[in-house]
């Protein structure tokens, strides 16, 4: 049976300097697009999933070309909005060794800003869907697009089709107690939690014991309680935590965390040489959700998801380009690198 998630928010102008510069170093970046809610979309579509993104864009160039770089994958654009005056922006700059990776905003007033719950014919994106995923970038960048989701949220419980939220806290774009307040209210709607290591803690207060992500310590028990703490708050079915262990900007141990019910599984670990981790955690949601859309058992559920998101460290550009038959290798146990002839 074929498959079919919507996802929703911004996708982004992304401007880079060349290589390992420093942004005030370069004199030329390189342009490329992005986004939370984009970046599991073009995964999933990778997959062969039938992903439909939805956001608002103008309709200038600039902005046909964040549509093309979507279509390019075989994203479905037939439902994203027109109108507003840009596209928002970020810069990045990647870090190396011990000085880590650095991003700069530019998106303030782009079009996805000027959206309106009336724009948005839920029941009609939703049409044939089985799944709806939002990330907590989304509901951060103001109280329209905030209402927005959770009207989002409500049409697809009503509906019968399973909602996932990467609850993704950004301290640049909002305080922890608005971003508790908000996140509360939409979580009642959400079936699928995703998180990193430090999420639950910035949003719900909700921490780790015996573990320190500055220093790479990670308590896998305290991470297990973490889940149960949020599936009794919230009723989640499914919650799944990113473990980065970061030994430098270069180099981290990557693994993760799925629990269901008063089950609870822990992926391998994989030691990983960073070329691009932007859209590593978008990664990692896209995988889950593919291995439970095609019912996976939850120990390959969390191995297919984890090593989706290895593979990403290895692409640059946010966009995960690897495919199914890749990940299952890597799940497998083939992480060798080695050239296939």
């Amino acid at each position: 049976m074929a498959h079919k998630v919507v996802t929703f928010g911004e996708i982004m102008l992304r401007l880079a300097p060349e290589g390992y510069q420093r942004f005030v170093q370069a004199g030329t970046f390189g342009a490329t697009y992005g986004g939370g809610e984009a970046n599991v979309a073009v995964s999933l579509a990778n997959f062969g999933v039938h992903a439909k993104f939805i956001t608002k864009l103008p309709e200038h160039e600039i902005g046909q070309a964040a549509v093309n770089a979507l279509r390019k994958y075989g994203v479905d654009t037939s439902d994203i909005l027109r109108g507003g005056d840009r596209v928002g922006i970020y810069y990045l700059e990647k870090g190396a060794s011990q000085r880590p990776s650095k991003v700069i905003y530019d998106r303030n007033g782009s079009s996805i800003y000027t959206a309106t719950r009336a724009e948005f014919k839920w029941a009609e994106i939703f049409e044939g869907a089985d799944w709806f995923h939002f990330t907590g970038i989304t509901p951060a960048l103001n109280d329209d697009l905030a209402a927005i989701c959770l009207e989002a949220c409500k049409v697809a419980n009503a509906l019968g089709i399973k909602v996932s939220c990467d609850l993704n806290y950004r301290n640049k774009l909002w305080s922890k107690e608005k971003a508790r307040t908000v996140m509360s209210s939409l979580c009642e709607y959400v079936d699928v939690c995703i998180a990193n290591e430090e999420d639950a803690a910035d949003v719900f207060g909700i921490t780790a014991s015996d573990s320190d992500v500055k220093t790479g310590t990670l308590n896998q028990d305290g991470y297990r309680i973490v889940a149960e703490k949020l599936t009794e708050k919230f009723g989640f079915h499914t919650v799944a935590i990113t473990l980065r262990e970061s030994l430098s900007a270069n180099d981290n141990r990557w693994s993760a965390m799925l629990y269901q019910g008063a089950d609870c599984y822990f992926s391998k670990k994989y030691d990983v040489h960073i070329v691009d981790r932007v859209g590593g955690g978008d990664s990692f949601g896209a995988g889950l959700l593919y291995a439970l859309l095609h019912q996976f058992s939850p120990r390959n559920t969390i191995e297919f998801a984890v090593a989706a998101s290895c593979l990403k460290h290895s692409v640059e550009g946010d966009f995960n380009m690897v495919t199914v038959d890749e990940v299952k290798k890597l799940a497998g146990g083939d992480g060798s690198g080695r050239v296939q002839r």
